[in-house]
């Protein structure tokens, strides 16, 4: 077993046992941010399959965020209310259960992403970034100018949705139900990569030339990473919806595409594990240093540019003395 395996799995354990030392000593505080270090580990996690593995540097995976949360505010916000989503040509009801959510979170950001990825990827380098960024702004300022589910001023959820006869208001429990999607959604990242595809993807980065040459396009192989990594950011989103009750069109904010690439790069672009680690960091810095003082971002600035110039690989490999994969 490598020191890489070793790290990821002491990573993996050592934010359960927080979680769980946490809700055993009545710090609801403290189960919650951990909460949210998973979920937003999940979005790196899902951005790491096209930026760190496909080699796609994408300013725009935060409207798949979004757009995952906006699926599981509008879904909820038509159950409680008790109104029908659609009238014509059926009746489409709202509902509050998470699978489905879930569900219609994953197929709207993968087909959204879809056709903004076979556009985008018919560019490369800057003009890739600058196109995703494009697209996303489109949706940002489409969520503002959306009056029927709150505009500028967001959408609230008025309790969180449901699964089965758990108690998902219960922030150990939420906690449970996001790290066991986490752990879901890291697997089958890692059977995507170790598989032919993953091989392919590898090839398409660092030589497309001669991927075409075998016959395989590395256009299908970058589109399919592209809308894979869009659809867990979206299963992402609606975990974060659900965590605050709250969704708005911050969450498609550039700024929030920002932060993702952040999490790779703090903890190893192209490591499993690497946003999981550099989402918890940036939750936590966020949180410690929000406290001493309200330009956190500063110090937080400077850690990530002496990650970059030092640490290339990251803090995995910073740790494990090995460079980054991509």
């Amino acid at each position: 077993m490598s020191r890489e395996t070793i790290l990821n799995l002491v990573v993996l354990a050592a934010l359960f046992l927080v979680a769980l030392a946490a809700s055993l000593s009545g710090q609801p505080y403290l189960v919650t941010l951990a909460t949210k270090a998973t979920i937003l580990g999940l979005a790196g996690i899902g951005l790491n399959l096209a930026l760190g593995y496909g080699g796609l540097v994408s300013f725009g995976h935060a409207a798949f965020f979004g757009i995952g949360g906006y699926a599981a505010g509008i879904l909820a916000s038509a159950a409680q209310n008790y109104e029908p989503l659609m009238t014509w040509p059926v009746e489409l009801p709202g509902t509050t259960s998470m699978p489905i959510i879930w569900l219609t979170a994953v197929i709207a950001a993968g087909l959204v992403a879809l056709p903004i990825g076979a556009l985008s990827l018919r560019t490369g380098g800057v003009h890739f970034i600058m196109i995703t960024l494009a697209f996303a702004q489109m949706v940002y300022y489409f969520a503002i100018s959306w009056p029927a589910y709150g505009g500028e001023d967001g959408l609230s959820i008025y309790v969180r949705n449901t699964l089965g006869t758990l108690d998902t208001m219960s922030p150990w429990t939420f906690f449970l139900i996001s790290y066991a999607l986490l752990l879901l959604v890291l697997g089958l990242v890692l059977m995507a990569t170790r598989s032919r595809f993953g091989l392919a993807l590898a090839m398409a980065r660092q030589n497309p030339l001669r991927l075409t040459s075998m016959g395989v396009r590395p256009f299908n192989v970058r589109l399919t990473a592209f809308v894979l990594s869009a659809m867990a950011v979206g299963l992402a989103g609606a975990l974060y919806a659900d965590l605050n009750r709250f969704v708005s069109p911050t969450m498609l904010s550039w700024h929030l595409s920002g932060e993702l690439i952040v999490f790779v790069i703090l903890g190893g672009v192209g490591r499993p594990c690497g946003p999981l680690i550099g989402a918890a960091l940036y939750v936590l810095l966020e949180s410690e240093l929000g406290r001493l003082t309200e330009y956190w971002q500063l110090p937080l600035g400077i850690i990530l540019l002496l990650v970059v110039l030092f640490a290339r690989g990251g803090v995995i490999g910073l740790v494990t003395g090995r460079r980054s994969h991509a």
